[in-house]
Order: structure tokens, then C-alpha cells, then sequence
């Protein structure tokens, strides 16, 4: 596939000798597990309760009418879905007939899908018709006009003129030849720390490994019943355990609606749920919740968190208050996953960020010159492994920066190690990670540089005692003018970016600080701001 960088013949070869690439396709381990537990129940949402035969069946004849639509092996299609059975079983169709879903998110609008469009250049774009008030149909209609090589808009619900129904698609046939497991299977999204996303191609092989050992080190198997709460389409619960992962071990995947203290706990009362992937805003709020003790959580075992680091207060109080054992994903959607082990003890468990799922993973500790440091000394995480892509796609420019020579990925995160295990510490990029999603600095900051009023800007992390950190914008305005708050996000959303990216403060400078040469000092805006905020804690105490 052009554009796709792949593993060096030799240690390809390595990794199939030694089984831990299985030679099968995301769509085979799912028919391969739905031959082992035809009757075991595989999916649950609402009021759908789908069998691994089921569901496999369903998955085949919506396989073989995206082939009756014109899909080939190798084409991309844009899948922004909801978590639905709709998602699932679209999923597993694409990837049976070896069409590559690219898996935007929900909150992605028209800035980010315009770019996964272009550097995808996908053919089909999947989208349900009303989410939450937005019309997913007037925004794919906009591509239409804007990409001559989109042929198809799908919708899940009613289309609009020009698009088609998912459920009516046209009778059809899966090609006689399925894909093979070195082939692309699936695009995510790099967390888009220095521009918008970049696309992360995964192949059936490595995929599905990382699935399978995920699942491993968080207990999974035929007993296991999975919540899944955030975004199928993102690699943690997608893949990292995820729905992938529950499948590979025979578990059954529970769709919850809503993230409510009531929503999340009478569904996993009602299903017996054993395992809940989680991040931190959820936990908190849960944790603080009077609710919990209404319902009968004596089913689950495992609350696991990732996309950032859970304190170790928290991790107490969850096995503490639910009765469970907290279980910390640290990781990336272009490969390495470092877990903590369920039967760790209490130093790993509730201060680490876990450690690799593989034995074959290669991790490094480096300093700002490319040296390993010492164990327990601070520097760049950086890896390679049988699950960690060797190059974006179609981006060379991109390669050339996060990967060193040899195929190491850098991370981009500072880290202690100890052995194998990782104690994450913060970021070497530029980017805010609000409670799980990442905001690229650079990519807010250039639309906020539009602004008339706007003479220079920039956008940090401020503390939060939910989200982790929230966005900041440092503004100085041009001479004469005044910005408000209000107006800076009414401006950014007429740019159509997605919500979590706009700032949740404007704070206005008559000259932003800069160093002897000239680079703005971002550490300096963050302690101003960081200020700020806790002088203003006590008043609103006493009010």
C-alpha cells in the first residue's frame, strides 16, 4: 500500500515464527470466536442483545453489501459512528472485506473531517443523521461539495438527498479473496500534538495482537463483560483492552448510553459488568458521588483508566469504595501499551503508569541528546515493538521527526523507568491533555492568530481539579482593541473545530514574556495563570 511503512522483512518474519503475529485478520479472530462460543452473548445495547452468531452475521451481509456498493480491498472510509450496534457491526464489515475505516470521533466538525478526507482520501464517510443536536448529514453534505472523490455518504438513521441509508444498502458479495493479515487494517488518529491528526496505519497482524495481549493483562476471558463508555472508535476502547480485546477472549462488549453516576452503575448492575474502561473526569465524579451505594456493584473487578494519569489517592479510593481493583493504561494509538498487572503490588498498582503487555516490546529512557539514561532518571520514552507502527501514513515529513533511526517511536512523554515499568511525568511536546483528550497548542493558537482583534497568542494548560488541565488562551490584543471571552469562542467556533479545543479562559497580556531570543516563555504564562486561579479560589469560597 503506498505511503505505508511497514516492519523490515527480517523482524516481520520474527514476529510470525514466533506466533505472536497469528497470520489472522481482525474479521477471522472475530468469526474464530464466534465458532467457539456461537451462543455466548457477544453485544448488548439498550435493548439489542446480540450472540456471537448473531452478530457475525450480521457483521457478513453488511460485509458483502459494502461490497455490493463498490468497496474494495485497500479503500478508506471515514467512520465517525456512535457507539452503536451500528458501529460494531460496521466495523468488523469493513475490515472482513479489507476496506480501511479511518476512526474519527463524534466531536470532530468539519476542520478536523476535511483533514481526514484529504489525507485519507477516503471514498465513503459513515455518519449517523442527529447526534446531541448536531446534523452529522449537513456536514458530510458540505464535503460532497468540497471532495469530488467522496462517492458515498452512509448514514445510520434517515439520509439526506445525495446520501443513503446504512441499513438499505444494495445485495452484494465479499470478494473471494479476504484480506491478508499484513495488510492495513484500520487508520486512528495520532493525538495531533504539533498539527492536526496524523493517520496511524495498523495492520490485521499487529492489531489484533495488540488486542489479544491487552485483553490478557487485564484478566479478560469467556467470563469477562466489558462496559464501554467512551469512543468505540478510539484505540483505548477499541482495541486497548477494549471491544477488540473482549472479543478475542470470548467476553461479551455492554454499549452504555450515557456517563451519569445512574447511567453507567444501574446498566452494570443489571449486566453483571465485570470490567469498566474509564478516564479521569469519570472517575472523580463518580468517586464523589453519594449515589454509588444504591446499586449492587458486587460484579465488578476491574475500573480501568487511560489517557491520563489516575493519582494514586484515586486508585485507593476506587478499590476502596467499589470494591474494585484499579487498573492504570498508559500508552499510544501508534503502538506500545504499558498496563499495571491485577495482581501487582500496591507500590506498582497504585503509583505506576503499568508496563509493557509484551515481552517483545522495546522500550528506552532518553535525553534530550538520544542517551539512555539511568533507571529512575527522567527523559523521553521511546519504542519499538511487534504492535508499534514504523511510520505514519503518507507523511515523511512527519517520520522524520517522531521516528529515530532503527524504527523507534518517540513518545513524546517524559518517564521514569524502573525496570519495565514507567512512571509518566509530563510531556515533551506542546500539547494540553484535558482529561484524556489532547489539544494541540499550535493548531488552536494559529485560529486564534486570526482574529482581527488579535495581535499575539498563545494557549496553555491550566490546572483543573476534574479534567487535569484545561486550556488557557494568553492573548495580547492589537492596539486599541479589547477581546472578550466570549467572543474569542464564538469567533473559534465559527471555525468548526471540535468543542474539547476551545479555551476555557482568556487571559489578557499587554506583551506575552520571551526569552533573550525571542521563543515565548509558556512556563511562565502557566505559573501566571495557575496564580491567578488559586487567589481566586478563596473568594469564591466565601460567597
Amino acid at each position: 500500500m503506498e505511503g505505508f511503512v511497514g516492519w523490515p522483512e527480517d523482524v516481520a518474519a520474527r514476529y510470525r515464527a514466533s506466533g505472536l503475529w497469528e497470520g489472522v485478520t481482525i474479521g477471522g479472530m472475530f468469526a474464530r470466536s464466534a465458532g467457539r462460543w456461537p451462543d455466548k452473548l457477544a453485544l448488548v445495547h439498550g435493548e439489542q442483545r446480540l450472540t456471537y452468531a448473531a452478530l457475525l452475521a450480521r457483521c457478513r451481509d453488511r460485509a458483502a453489501r459494502f461490497a455490493g456498493l463498490g468497496l474494495r480491498p485497500g479503500q478508506r472510509v471515514l467512520m465517525q459512528l456512535p457507539n452503536t450496534v451500528e458501529f460494531v457491526v460496521s466495523y468488523l464489515a469493513l475490515t472482513m472485506i479489507g476496506v480501511i475505516p479511518v476512526m474519527a470521533l463524534r466531536a470532530h466538525r468539519h476542520a478536523e473531517v476535511r483533514h481526514f478526507l484529504r489525507a485519507s482520501g477516503a471514498i465513503a464517510y459513515l455518519i449517523p443523521d442527529v447526534v446531541g443536536g448536531f446534523d452529522f448529514r449537513a456536514m458530510a453534505g458540505q464535503m460532497q461539495t468540497e471532495f469530488p472523490g467522496l462517492q458515498h455518504v452512509l448514514v445510520a438513521g434517515e439520509p439526506a438527498p445525495g446520501q443513503r441509508a446504512l441499513d438499505a444498502l444494495p445485495d452484494g458479495q465479499a470478494p473471494d479473496t479476504p484480506p491478508r493479515p499484513s495488510d492495513v487494517a484500520t487508520m486512528l488518529l495520532s493525538g495531533g500534538t504539533t498539527s492536526l491528526s496524523k493517520l496511524i496505519p495498523r495492520t490485521h497482524d499487529d492489531y489484533v495482537l495488540n488486542a489479544r495481549l491487552c485483553g490478557a493483562a487485564a484478566g479478560f476471558d469467556e467470563r469477562t463483560v466489558f462496559m464501554a463508555i467512551l469512543p468505540l472508535g478510539h484505540n483505548y476502547n477499541l482495541a486497548s483492552p477494549g471491544m477488540l480485546g473482549a472479543f478475542y477472549h470470548g467476553g461479551t462488549v455492554v454499549i452504555a448510553s450515557g456517563t451519569s453516576v445512574d447511567d453507567v452503575f444501574a446498566l452494570a448492575q443489571r449486566e453483571r459488568v465485570t470490567v469498566i474502561a474509564a478516564v479521569v473526569p469519570l472517575i472523580t465524579t463518580w468517586l464523589n458521588s453519594d449515589a454509588l451505594s444504591a446499586y449492587d456493584l458486587s460484579s465488578l473487578e476491574v475500573v480501568q483508566n487511560g489517557g491520563a494519569r489516575l493519582a494514586p489517592e484515586l486508585r485507593r479510593r476506587l478499590r476502596e469504595q467499589l470494591g474494585c481493583t484499579p487498573q492504570e493504561i498508559y500508552g499510544t494509538a501508534e503502538g506500545l501499551i504499558n498496563m499495571t498487572r491485577l495482581d501487582d503490588p500496591d507500590e506498582l498498582l497504585l503509583e505506576s503508569s503499568g508496563a509493557p503487555v509484551c515481552d517483545e516490546d522495546e522500550i528506552m529512557v532518553i535525553d534530550d541528546a538520544g542517551n539512555e539514561v539511568p533507571d529512575g532518571e527522567p527523559g523521553e520514552l521511546v519504542t519499538r515493538g511487534p504492535y508499534t507502527i514504523r511510520g505514519y501514513y503518507n507523511a515523511p515529513d512527519k517520520n522524520a521527526e517522531a521516528f529515530l533511526p532503527g524504527g523507534w517511536y518517540r513518545m513524546g512523554d517524559v518517564v521514569r523507568r524502573r525496570g519495565r515499568y514507567v512512571y509518566t511525568e509530563g510531556r515533551r511536546r506542546d500539547m494540553i491533555n484535558r482529561g484524556g483528550e489532547k489539544i494541540s497548542c499550535e493548531e488552536v493558537e494559529n485560529l486564534i492568530l486570526a482574529h482581527p482583534k488579535v495581535k499575539s497568542a498563545v494557549l496553555v494548560g491550566m490546572p483543573d481539579p476534574v479534567f487535569g488541565e484545561k486550556a488557557c488562551a494568553c492573548v495580547v490584543t492589537r492596539p486599541g482593541q479589547t477581546l472578550g471571552f466570549a467572543e474569542l469562542v464564538a469567533f473559534l467556533r465559527e471555525r468548526q473545530i471540535a468543542s474539547f479545543k476551545l479555551p476555557e479562559r482568556l487571559e489578557l497580556f499587554a506583551e506575552l514574556p520571551v526569552s533573550p531570543v525571542g521563543k515565548i516563555l509558556k512556563r511562565q504564562l502557566r505559573e501566571t495563570v495557575a496564580e491567578r486561579l488559586a487567589q481566586e479560589r478563596p473568594a469564591v469560597g466565601k460567597t
